[in-house]
């Protein structure tokens, strides 16, 4: 997709039920083997508010142990914030498939610890950039500079937790076209 002017909601291939509601946190997830961004956002109609946003850092020299630590720190960030749906990020696979591995390691650890019957979106990365900052091309610090404007954060956020609230805000704006356009007659 190039752009949201092309969006067709007919086009939107089924997946998880979206709620119908305009009110509702929303978990996004940007994982990685080493560093995990998350960002919770609440919808309120058709305004977005930061809820809180950070990055698991696995320390871990074994693998096992860093999939252990992403897979306990979601769940309790999941049990603290208690999010009504959750969106990550599909893998991307460019050349270095050892990374890509490590990368579909993390991420099933993240989605491991989610709640059975808790909805999950996932949206490709060139459409996360698109979304909130209008070119899907976009790098990491305009991502970051866009989610601090958006989402009204004064302090500084590391790239990763700001790629986690990017996730959760294209979601959020996904989602509120899908309803909106549910709505149309």
């Amino acid at each position: 997709m190039r752009s949201w002017r092309n969006f067709d909601p007919q086009t939107v291939a089924a997946g998880p039920q979206i709620k119908q509601t305009a009110d509702l946190r929303i978990l996004g997830l940007d994982p990685g083997s080493r560093r995990t961004g998350f960002g919770f956002v609440d919808c309120r109609g058709g305004e977005y508010v930061h809820v809180a946003n950070g990055c698991i850092k696995c320390t871990e020299d074994s693998m096992a142990g860093r999939l252990r630590r992403i897979f306990e720190e979601v769940a309790a960030l999941i049990a603290q914030h208690k999010p009504d749906e959750i969106a990550v990020e599909r893998v991307f696979v460019n050349r270095n498939i050892d990374s890509a591995l490590k990368l579909g390691q993390a991420r099933g650890a993240a989605l491991s610890a989610i709640p059975p019957g808790a909805p999950v979106f996932e949206y490709a990365p060139r459409a996360i950039k698109a979304a909130v900052v209008g070119f899907g091309g976009a790098d990491k610090r305009q991502v970051a500079h866009m989610m601090t404007v958006l989402l009204k954060i004064e302090q500084t956020i590391t790239s990763d937790a700001s790629d986690a609230l990017a996730i959760a805000l294209c979601h959020a704006q996904s989602r509120r076209i899908r309803l909106l356009s549910s709505l149309a007659p």
